[in-house]
């Protein structure tokens, strides 16, 4: 979920749907709004001699899009046989279990609540379905049970809403917290530093090709933002809709209360640091 159209000196995106990757095939979900940019990216992931696929994030209950999925696996001469999360938001999750009855496979999550027929996930956890390697790296902030999935074959991570193909993403207070949210940022600046990740794959937009200077963007776009909202306090803006006003004047208005909520997971920051 966004909370911001394109912003000056983002990273451009390459694809939205189709192979992305050696590995990664994007099917678009038919739900675009302001929230969910062109749809929920719906991703399957496979080793390329492989027979069998993994899907994150199956998107919103629309029988036609979840049928799309299997559809594109089978065509490329795969089995669905597992479902994974990135958290647990409607246009993400919302076709879960749905898919999960279709597809005979089992989801896992973070969340006990979104498991179906299968063990949870934690961090340091590896998938490994049809020889394909997927890491778990918790990321929480967007939400508190959101997770990116480490697809070290192909240099990539799979994000969900921790980092978008276009825009910012929404701290979903108060179950998102700023200061986690900074933390999951810093975790997967280490994956393009460290392990070499080049590349994003996004739970919305297009892929990113410099996953470094994404990650770079975002750090910079909140720190940029944390600086205005603490500006605007000392200012005299003191409700968070007096701040929204303030600093997202430039932001279309269909977009403030997304916007809202991250300024009160920001006055929150703020306020547990004693900077305001």
């Amino acid at each position: 979920m966004t909370d911001a159209a394109a912003l000056p000196g983002q990273p451009r995106g390459g694809v939205i749907s189709g192979q992305a990757t050696a590995r990664a095939h994007c099917v678009l979900a038919p739900n675009p709004s302001a929230m969910t940019l062109d749809g929920t990216n719906t991703w399957i992931v496979a080793e390329p001699d492989s027979d069998l696929a993994v899907v994150i994030d199956p998107g919103p209950l629309d029988e036609t899009h979840l049928q799309a999925v299997i559809d594109t696996a089978e065509r490329a001469g795969k089995r669905i046989a597992l479902t994974l999360l990135t958290h647990g938001h409607p246009d993400h999750a919302d076709g879960a279990a749905r898919f999960a009855e279709l597809t005979r496979s089992a989801v896992r999550a973070l969340d006990p609540a979104l498991r179906l027929g299968g063990e949870g996930l934690a961090a340091g956890d590896v998938i490994t379905t049809g020889g394909l390697e997927l890491r778990v790296v918790p990321t929480p902030g967007h939400t508190a049970d959101s997770l990116s999935f480490h697809l070290p074959a192909d240099a990539a991570v799979l994000t969900g809403d921790t980092i978008l193909g276009r825009g910012t993403t929404v701290v979903m207070h108060p179950e998102g917290r700023l200061g986690d949210y900074l933390d999951s940022l810093r975790r997967l600046r280490s994956l393009t530093v460290d392990d070499g990740v080049s590349t994003v794959l996004p739970g919305h937009g297009p892929v990113l090709n410099d996953a470094q200077g994404a990650v770079e963007f975002y750090l910079a776009h909140r720190a940029h933002r944390l600086a205005q909202v603490e500006t605007a306090v000392e200012a005299g803006h003191r409700t968070p809709a007096e701040v929204v006003a303030s600093v997202y004047a430039d932001v279309d208005r269909s977009l403030w209360p997304a916007a809202e909520l991250s300024v009160r997971a920001q006055l929150d920051y703020l306020g547990e640091h004693g900077l305001i």
